[in-house]
């Protein structure tokens, strides 16, 4: 991981890697957190959702899948991990009408995938996760934090790096 001044950047050399990413940050994230997935088609953001889920689940497996056309899966761990795709959707309006922010609370956590085309739905206290396919197999994960929560969650992430 490098610093940067507004977050920090990861690169991972494989899907393992991803996933390894996304398992750290699932035990460590804390409830009322909501995390913005930014990236093109097949850049692993799923993938990265995997991890998360698996992480929050105490290592124990869980089935995660694209929520492209259900739009919301909720998954069981330590939180409650609410994972939301707006690739489908049209308007912030859209996320708020299924109720977006009644999932945020202190004991779940929110992931959307494609935030950026809700951006204005996304509580500015987020970590934005943009992910950039440098490879077939390697990304670059770059973390910014929004607020005083997404904040301490990315010094986690930090702390876990040394």
């Amino acid at each position: 991981m490098t610093s940067l001044a507004d977050g920090y950047v990861l690169e991972t050399d494989s899907a393992d890697a991803t996933f390894a990413a996304g398992r750290s940050l699932g035990r460590c994230v804390p409830g009322g957190t909501v995390m913005g997935l930014v990236g093109p088609l097949g850049a692993g953001k799923t993938h990265l959702v995997k991890g998360i889920a698996f992480g929050n689940a105490g290592d124990k497996p869980c089935e995660v899948t694209s929520p492209t056309f259900t739009l919301v899966h909720e998954y069981s761990g330590r939180l409650t991990l609410f994972h939301l795709d707006a690739y489908r959707l049209n308007r912030s309006a859209e996320v708020v009408a299924l109720g977006f922010d009644e999932l945020i609370r202190d004991d779940s956590a929110v992931v959307v995938e494609w935030a950026d085309r809700v951006r204005d739905a996304i509580p500015f206290d987020t970590l934005w996760i943009d992910i950039a396919p440098l490879s077939e197999s390697s990304r670059r994960l770059n973390f910014r934090a929004g607020g005083e929560r997404s904040s301490s969650l990315l010094e986690s992430l930090r702390n876990l790096a040394r």
